[in-house]
């Protein structure tokens, strides 16, 4: 049966460090979260590590540089690994050709060019177009504020008929941007595999995130953390939960997320029974929930 908690400062004395999830538990992509901040400050006060894990297919650098523009205080976190950081190390092993085509914003450009310190530095990739590529990088939609999958059906129907893998940088469907929900790489790479596609996830739930996000936290904390003393914190039930339950992680699920709806009218409040039931429907059992990470 998973506890609902007032607050992150009940169960923080159970656990060396923790995974905490961006989008949804820190920030709305807009503005951060005054008690999310807070918490994670308390937390580490007390000597716990926070290492922040994010489907962001962005390199953990530009996420740094985003998380500044929003305000969110640097001395909140210790470490920072990204979908895109793991992503990026087999792009550059040749998980999909040396000629890609990248599906994806300006502004994830970062992703060919902030390689991670431990990611092999092969030359060789080159970004073109559709038509001669060997594979696709998929980052999102070129606009994710207009864009829906369906728009990139014809696209994918020439890619799929040549047989192109798709290197998806973020497993995320959606995320809430303001008040406002947008599509995601991972709501793309489910259509392109709908269509009969192959795709290959790197972020959350799957496990190469996860194990970089160890090393990372055994750099930090100089020493291996086991899996009990880490506490993932997420609102995404088929990433951030299910991810963390494959990995013998306890979870915070942080319900008035991206499945806020399902568990009542207030969404600082989840209903138990709704959430129980939703739980049990998914197969999922996180040991803890709250409304909003406090």
């Amino acid at each position: 049966m998973t506890r609902i908690i007032p607050a992150l400062s009940e169960i923080a004395a159970g656990y060396d460090a923790v995974f905490c999830d961006l989008w949804g538990c820190l920030h709305n992509g807009r503005a951060p979260f005054p008690a999310a901040v807070a918490a994670l400050a308390a937390y580490k006060a007390q000597g716990g590590i926070v290492l922040l894990l994010t489907n962001a297919p962005r390199p953990r650098a530009a996420v740094e540089r985003q998380l500044d523009q929003l305000g969110v205080p640097r001395d909140i976190r210790d470490e920072i690994a990204t979908s895109g950081d793991a992503a990026q190390y087999a792009l550059m092993t040749g998980a999909v050709g040396r000629k890609v085509w990248h599906l994806g914003p300006e502004k994830d450009n970062s992703f060919f060019t902030d390689l991670a310190e431990d990611v092999p530095r092969t030359p060789g990739v080159e970004k073109v177009a559709l038509a001669e590529a060997e594979g696709i990088v998929c980052t999102g939609p070129f606009d994710d504020l207009t864009d829906v999958p369906e728009d990139y059906r014809a696209r994918f129907l020439l890619a799929k008929t040549r047989g192109l893998p798709m290197l998806c940088a973020n497993p995320d469907i959606a995320v809430d941007y303001g008040d406002r929900r947008i599509w995601c790489a991972g709501a793309l790479a489910a259509l392109y595999e709908e269509m009969g596609g192959r795709a290959l996830y790197f972020g959350k739930p799957h496990p190469p995130i996860y194990d970089l996000a160890r090393r990372r936290l055994a750099q930090v904390a100089g020493r291996e953390i086991e899996a009990d003393r880490i506490l993932a914190i997420g609102d995404g039930p088929g990433t951030d939960v299910k991810g963390a339950q494959g990995e013998g992680l306890d979870t915070l699920f942080i319900t008035g997320g991206l499945a806020a709806a399902r568990f009542g009218p207030d969404p600082a409040q989840p209903d138990p029974a709704r959430l129980q039931a939703f739980l049990d429907a998914e197969g999922l059992a996180p040991r803890y929930a709250m409304g909003h990470l406090a």
